[in-house]
């Protein structure tokens, strides 16, 4: 392992992992409470995140004090910084200047951490804390300050210990992407080996080794991980691979024709094509709880999914297209563990009677590094580029009742929505964009005609990891255009609207 990140439950956590990553330095992340096994493989530095909590609460979250013994380089961010400072003899205090938001630090003293930034002596950062240091420990000294933290940077150079009161992982910090990759490359002196060519051969070896002569199935949802997932393992082992891909009825246009031909006509991996179609519509009818219908779609599959597996004689091992966001969800550093399986996938888990090993090729990779093994595994740009979808698909895009005559109005609404994204160019500029039929109907006025038709409202967000989005803002003529195209062109909408909601970190939308 070259660096471990301790997580002190900060939402931001695998934003770090994600910088240091760009630097070209492998990183992982463990919660501060169940480090011992990851520090015992001896990482070359260690990143202390933030978190919600304060250090000079009763019972605090500390890291193990093994940490500032080991003789690698340790950074503490935010909270990192205050726990590092408790534990080596500083002092930090709750404080009435809170600081929150966008702030500038005014460097005092030169340190390798701070290099290529603050040229003109100053630098702006994301800061957000409530309490203050007050005290640093013996052997540090003040690098940088702002207007409420005299202490927002501070260094031990001589033990390496760095820490910083502000957020270098975010994008509002401009420039923490090069304080990190100082710290990891510089100060740390890890060089940089971390790339997907590196990774596909790596894991192409595990696999093998992993599944000798055994035969797995992969359920293939038609999304970018699964996917991704089963060119590799094919890759890996050829025809013991068997994809089975269970069609419920509920994907995009023209989605499920594409699945089948990308793998069976393209790369020629086994492929179990269940049209399941009926059955799940038949469950959902009547429905319109949302958990409720999610629940139904998670059985339904299991059923479906457990009854072609046994089509695979001699099965072994399950693969998955889980991610390493996932990996970190299951076992978090304020929640303790739970068992996921990756619902993008199979909609809730497959059940511990299928007695199935999991083989997992991309529980160590963010969603950027999935896409980008999936250029190196040489899949269609367009697929590899391909906005997410839920395990749930148009589901969840239609509140209320499921039927088909909503499924059908929806990919018709759906398809040229996206239509007038890629013909505008901004299908890669947008994280997601889709389509949603509201359960509401609305009187109006079509030619000589009065109608009485369905509401419909269009979504699309920026976002770069998928935990925090804003809507995109579309020029009006652009929304003008879509609108009259699915007013005129979908028979059952007769108007249109855009959701200009932003997704702040852990809300469910449409759902």
């Amino acid at each position: 392992m070259s660096v471990l990140v301790l997580d002190f439950g900060s939402q931001v956590t695998q934003l770090i992992a994600r910088r240091v990553r760009e630097a070209g330095v492998y990183c992982e992340i463990v919660p501060y409470n169940k480090a011992d096994e990851a520090l015992a493989k001896k990482p070359k530095a260690i990143i202390l995140s933030g978190g919600p909590a304060s250090v000079y609460e009763d019972g605090a979250p500390r890291a193990p004090q093994s940490v500032f013994e080991m003789g690698v380089p340790v950074l503490g961010i935010c909270y990192g910084e205050m726990t590092m400072c408790a534990q080596l003899g500083g002092k930090v205090e709750s404080h009435a200047n809170k600081e929150f938001g966008r702030a500038d630090i005014h460097v005092k003293t030169a340190s390798p951490l701070l290099e290529g930034l603050a040229e003109s002596g100053s630098e702006p950062v994301w800061m957000s804390h409530g309490d203050k240091i007050t005290a640093i420990p013996p052997g540090f000294e003040v690098v940088a300050t702002s207007e409420s933290s005299p202490y927002a940077v501070i260094a031990d150079e001589a033990r390496r210990f760095y820490g910083v009161q502000f957020h270098p992982e975010v994008v509002h910090t401009p420039r923490g992407a090069t304080l990190l990759a100082n710290f990891v490359r510089t100060i740390a002196g890890i060089e940089p080996e971390w790339n997907m060519h590196a990774f596909r051969a790596a894991m192409v070896e595990k696999i093998r080794k992993q599944v000798g002569t055994g035969k797995v199935i992969c359920g293939l949802s038609g999304g970018v991980d699964s996917s991704v997932a089963a060119v590799l393992i094919h890759e890996a082992i050829g025809e013991q691979l068997t994809c089975i891909f269970v069609d419920t009825g509920l994907m995009r246009s023209g989605e499920s024709e594409e699945v089948v031909s990308l793998f069976r006509n393209h790369y020629n991996i086994p492929l179990i094509h269940a049209d399941a179609r009926e059955m799940f519509l038949g469950r959902l009818a009547g429905i319109s709880d949302p958990e409720q219908k999610r629940k139904i779609i998670g059985a339904a599959f299991i059923d479906v999914f457990d009854k072609e597996s046994h089509k695979v004689g001699g099965a072994e091992f399950l693969a998955q297209g889980t991610l390493y966001p996932d990996v970190i969800e299951s076992v978090s550093a304020t929640g303790g563990p739970s068992v996921t399986i990756k619902s993008h996938h199979n909609v809730g888990g497959l059940p511990d009677f299928m007695k199935l090993k999991l083989v997992e090729p991309l529980r160590e990779l963010f969603k950027d590094e999935v896409r980008a093994l999936g250029r190196e595994l040489g899949l269609p740009p367009a697929f590899v580029g391909r906005h997410p979808f839920p395990g749930p698909g148009l589901a969840i895009r239609i509140p209320g009742e499921i039927t088909d005559e909503k499924l059908e109005i929806l990919r018709q609404a759906d398809v040229i929505y996206l239509d007038e994204i890629r013909k505008a160019g901004l299908y890669d500029k947008i994280w997601q964009a889709f389509a949603v039929l509201l359960p509401v109907k609305t009187v109006g006025v079509m030619g000589d005609a009065r109608t009485y038709d369905h509401v419909c409202a269009l979504r699309a967000v920026t976002s770069s990891d998928g935990m925090t989005a804003d809507y995109y803002p579309f020029e009006h003529a652009f929304l003008a255009r879509t609108a009259t195209r699915i007013v005129n062109e979908v028979r059952g909408i007769n108007r249109v609207v855009y959701d200009i909601t932003s997704k702040p970190p852990g809300t469910i939308e449409w759902e």
